[in-house]
C-alpha cells in the first residue's frame, strides 16, 4: 500500500465526488488504523473497522470527546470553552447530566405520538410543489421536514425557520464556498444564533410554552440552572443536528433509490420493506462521517500503540461498509436484515439522542414520496457538500408526472 493509493481523509475536496468507499476498503484490509498529515496541526488516526469504532465509541474514559473537541482541528482554548457547551463535547459524568434534560422529550414513546403531525407536516411539504413537477429535492422537499419539526419542538416561530436553514448551512458547511465566504462567517453564524436564542430564552421566561426552551429554562444541573453558554450550546446543536443530518439522509436516501430502480420498485412493490430500507438508507449514506476523540492515556488502538493527546477520528462510513459485519456491503438492499449500522454512533454514551424522531421523519417521508411520486426522476446534475465531516447533498434537481 502507498500514499498515491489513499485518498486524503483530511481534505474536503476527496468528498466532493463522493465518500471514498475504496480508500476505507483499503485501509481496513492494510491499516485500519492510519495515520493522516493535517495541514498545521499534528495529524489524527483514522479508525476505520467497525470493531474498532465500537471499542473507541464506547470507552469515555480513554477516549475523550471533551479534551479536545469532536472535530479534528485542535481550537484555542477560548474557543473550546464555548465548544465544550455542546453536548456532544461533553464526557460523563457531565454529559450525562445535560442529556438528560432533554432526553424525555426524544423517547421513542414519546416521538411514537408525534406521528400523525409529522405525517401532516410532510403532505404539506409535498403539497406546496406537487402541482410543479419539478424542484430542488434538498431544498423544497427534503430540508423542510426536518426543519419544520425541529423547530416547532424548540419553538421556533413559522417565519423565522430560513434563518435556521440558513445558519445551519453556514454552520455545517464551513468548507463549502456556496455557504461560506469566510472563515469567519461560521463564527459569525454562531454569534447571530445566540442572539436570536437568547432572544427567545427571555420571551419563555415570561410566558412559558409547550416547548424545548421552555424546559431549559426551568432545568437544573447539579443544583444551578444552566448559563446563558450553556443554553446556547443546546440551542445550536438540537437546531442545527435536528434538520441537518436528516435532511442529508433523505436526499442520500432517496438518490440511493434512484440509483437502484430495482430496489425502488421493490419497495413500490411491496411498502412492508420500508422499515428495513430507513434502515439500509441510514447505512449507505451515513450523514455524520466521523467524529474525533482524544486519547487519556497510552493505549492500544486495534493494531496501534497510541499515546496520550493523540488524536483518533472513527469513520462510520468505513464501519457500515465492514466485510466482517455486513454481507455484500456495497449493495444497496432494501429488504437487509439484520443491519447493525451505525449511522447513529457506534454505540456508547453519544449514542444519538433524535434516532427515533429521524427514523420516523424518513419514514413519512418516504411513504409519501412513493405513493405520490413513484416515477420522480433526477433533471439535471447532483452536487454534493464540500466536507470532511458531512456526506450532504447541496442541490438535487427531480422531476415527476404530477398525478401519476
Amino acid at each position: 500500500m502507498t500514499s498515491a493509493t489513499i485518498a486524503d481523509l483530511y481534505d474536503p475536496d476527496t468528498f466532493v465526488a463522493g465518500v471514498p468507499y475504496e480508500t476505507f476498503a483499503l485501509l481496513r484490509r492494510e491499516d485500519p488504523v492510519h495515520f493522516v498529515k493535517e495541514p498545521g496541526g499534528p495529524g489524527f488516526w483514522a479508525v476505520t473497522r467497525y470493531e474498532d469504532i465500537v471499542a473507541v465509541s464506547s470507552d469515555n474514559q480513554l477516549f475523550s470527546s471533551w479534551r479536545g473537541g469532536t472535530n479534528i482541528p485542535d481550537m484555542p482554548e477560548d474557543a473550546m470553552a464555548l465548544i465544550r457547551t455542546l453536548l456532544i463535547n461533553m464526557d460523563p459524568p457531565q454529559h450525562t447530566k445535560y442529556r438528560r434534560l432533554v432526553s424525555a422529550g426524544f423517547t421513542p414513546k414519546v416521538i411514537a405520538q408525534l406521528e400523525p403531525h409529522v405525517r401532516e407536516i410532510t403532505r404539506a411539504v409535498i403539497d406546496r410543489v406537487y402541482a410543479r413537477g419539478s424542484c430542488d429535492f434538498v431544498t423544497d422537499i427534503a430540508a423542510q421536514l426536518p426543519l419544520a419539526v425541529i423547530a416547532e419542538m424548540l419553538g421556533v416561530p413559522d417565519e423565522d425557520r430560513p434563518r435556521l436553514f440558513d445558519w445551519s448551512n453556514r454552520l455545517i458547511g464551513f468548507d463549502d464556498p456556496e455557504f461560506q465566504t469566510s472563515p469567519e462567517d461560521g463564527r459569525i453564524a454562531a454569534t447571530e444564533m445566540f442572539v436570536y436564542a437568547n432572544g427567545l430564552a427571555v420571551e419563555r421566561k415570561a410566558h412559558r410554552h409547550d416547548d424545548i426552551i421552555s424546559i431549559l429554562m426551568q432545568a437544573e444541573v447539579d443544583g444551578a440552572r444552566l448559563t446563558e453558554a450553556d443554553f446556547d450550546g443546546f440551542f445550536i446543536l438540537l437546531s442545527v443536528a435536528g434538520n441537518e443530518t436528516t435532511r442529508n439522509l433523505i436526499s442520500g436516501g432517496m438518490l440511493a433509490l434512484l440509483e437502484h430502480p430495482d430496489q425502488r420498485a421493490r419497495l413500490l412493490a411491496d411498502p412492508a420493506l420500508l422499515s428495513t430500507a430507513v434502515e439500509e438508507m441510514l447505512r449507505w449514506v451515513t450523514p455524520v462521517m466521523y467524529f474525533r476523540r482524544t486519547l487519556t492515556r497510552d493505549a492500544a488502538v486495534g493494531p496501534r500503540q497510541l499515546k496520550a493527546g493523540e488524536k483518533v477520528c472513527i469513520y462510520y462510513p468505513s464501519g457500515n461498509r465492514d466485510e466482517a459485519v455486513f454481507e455484500q456491503p456495497d449493495v444497496f438492499d432494501v429488504g437487509r436484515s439484520p443491519n447493525p449500522h451505525m449511522a447513529f454512533g457506534g454505540g456508547g454514551p453519544h449514542f444519538c439522542l433524535g434516532a427515533s424522531l429521524a427514523r420516523l421523519e424518513i419514514r413519512c417521508m418516504f411513504e409519501e414520496l412513493l405513493s405520490r411520486m413513484p416515477d420522480l426522476e433526477l433533471a439535471g446534475p447532483v452536487l454534493r457538500l464540500r466536507s470532511n465531516f458531512i456526506n450532504g447533498i447541496k442541490h438535487m434537481p427531480v422531476r415527476w408526472t404530477p398525478g401519476a
